[in-house]
């Protein structure tokens, strides 16, 4: 389906509820559809670039928008947290991030960090010839030669190479960002780690200027403050 009712989007996307009945579905693959937004939608809504689809249709035809170095030419590709898009016509260049509010809001890319993409590992395996692959947040896998990665680490990627830049892990002290749960858009610190033996899901101690709280682990994102700031 193409469509979905603005009254049922995720409360993530920086959308008018009422001001007509349907907007745009992201495309299913990379990104869960409470994770990411659709490129009509940016381009509408946080851009101001389009005011209908048809519109963004024809800035698509000029393949002149890149999101994470490659041009966009679908209207329903979903764009997620860490996701960078770029115009070069115009030398504008983006980062999208989720704020306190947990809505999606695109930054500026700063200039050092214009090729460098963080990615969150969901999980590992080993293919023929003992290589091993991980398997990051956005249904990317890239293979690497040591098996020193966990699943919940964070893998900072250099787009232009396709090359792992950075390795951040996830333990004690790791600064963190909640991409769910009731306190998604929080960046703070990790104080305990809870492994749970039975079925329950593994929990997290987060600490931030003003409070600490648990959070399940698989909100959780290993990332650097640089690449929040706006």
């Amino acid at each position: 389906m193409a469509h979905l009712s603005r009254n049922k989007a995720p409360k993530n996307w920086p959308i008018k509820r009422k001001e007509t009945k349907w907007t745009t579905r992201p495309k299913s693959g990379a990104h869960q559809i409470d994770r990411c937004i659709t490129f009509n939608l940016v381009v509408k809504e946080m851009l101001n670039y389009a005011s209908t689809t048809r519109e963004v249709r024809y800035i698509l035809n000029n393949k002149s928008v890149l999101v994470n170095k490659k041009p966009v030419v679908d209207s329903h590709l979903s764009i997620g947290f860490m996701d960078i898009l770029e115009i070069p016509e115009t030398k504008e260049a983006y980062r999208m991030i989720l704020n306190k509010e947990g809505k999606f809001e695109l930054i500026g890319l700063k200039k050092n960090l214009e090729n460098l993409k963080p990615f969150k590992i969901t999980g590992k395996k080993i293919l023929k010839g003992k290589k091993l692959q991980l398997n990051l947040i956005d249904s990317k896998n890239i293979l690497v030669e040591k098996d020193v990665y966990k699943t919940g680490d964070t893998v900072v990627v250099d787009l232009s190479k396709n090359l792992i830049h950075d390795h951040l892990k996830l333990e004690k002290g790791s600064e963190v960002f909640l991409l769910g749960g009731k306190h998604m858009g929080t960046h703070g610190e990790v104080t305990e780690i809870i492994k749970e033996k039975n079925l329950n899901e593994d929990r997290v101690l987060i600490k931030t200027q003003d409070s600490q709280f648990e959070t399940l682990k698989k909100y959780v994102f290993v990332i650097e403050h640089k690449f929040l700031e706006k």
